[in-house]
């Protein structure tokens, strides 16, 4: 294999090499709630008052952003299924 061949191919192996590797690393992050400072949040919050990342006026367990599989808990941060009840629980007691 001559020298060009070889410098083809290996540039070849990378790019296809780093197109597979983006979907997986994408994939290995969660939403973790409770956690979001204000204008840091990644997008809507689960009350609906606000729709778009960076828009959080206050932490709150509604607001999310995105981080590693796995450290969630470790960042005292919430599931989806634990922020929808610290939510409605705090509506009950405003009412």
């Amino acid at each position: 294999m001559n020298q060009r061949a070889l410098v083809a191919a290996a540039a070849a192996s990378l790019l296809s090499t780093m197109l597979v590797a983006t979907p997986a690393a994408a994939q290995e992050k969660e939403k973790c709630y409770g956690i979001a400072k204000a204008g840091q949040n990644d997008c809507a919050n689960l009350t609906g008052t606000h729709s778009c990342a960076g828009q959080a006026k206050v932490a709150d367990a509604a607001e999310w952003k995105y981080v590693a599989k796995g450290t969630c808990a470790g960042m005292k941060g919430l599931s989806a299924d634990q922020a929808k009840a610290k939510v409605k629980e705090s509506e009950g007691k405003k009412s």
